[in-house]
């Protein structure tokens, strides 16, 4: 297997990511944005692991660990931001820059 086609598809994807994380102003679009992240770092594990030939698969034990830190991201995340939305009534970046309740 060819390394440098899962590379470019996971340079792609975390450049989406990245652009997505600093462009966007909608904190559930910013939550994607660092899935997308994720999922190119899960497949870079992959493919390297598969590329290296690991007997004890550790590319592909990381990719679960990661798998499962994303869910429980994306869980304790959309909790933060409903909470958010609940007491702001806005789910923009700027205008939740203080942790204080508003008045």
């Amino acid at each position: 297997m060819h390394l440098l086609y899962p590379l470019i598809v996971s340079a792609g994807l975390f450049s989406i990511g990245v652009y997505g994380l600093l462009a966007r102003r909608n904190v559930v679009l910013v939550l994607m944005s660092v899935e997308l992240m994720l999922a190119a770092v899960s497949l870079n594990l992959v493919a390297f692991d598969v590329w290296l030939a690991d007997v004890l698969r550790s590319g592909q034990v990381l990719t679960l660990m990661v798998i499962a830190i994303a869910a429980a991201e994306v869980g304790l995340g959309l909790a933060i931001i409903l909470q958010l939305f609940r007491q702001r009534a806005t789910s923009a970046i700027d205008d939740l820059d203080t942790l204080r309740e508003p008045r």
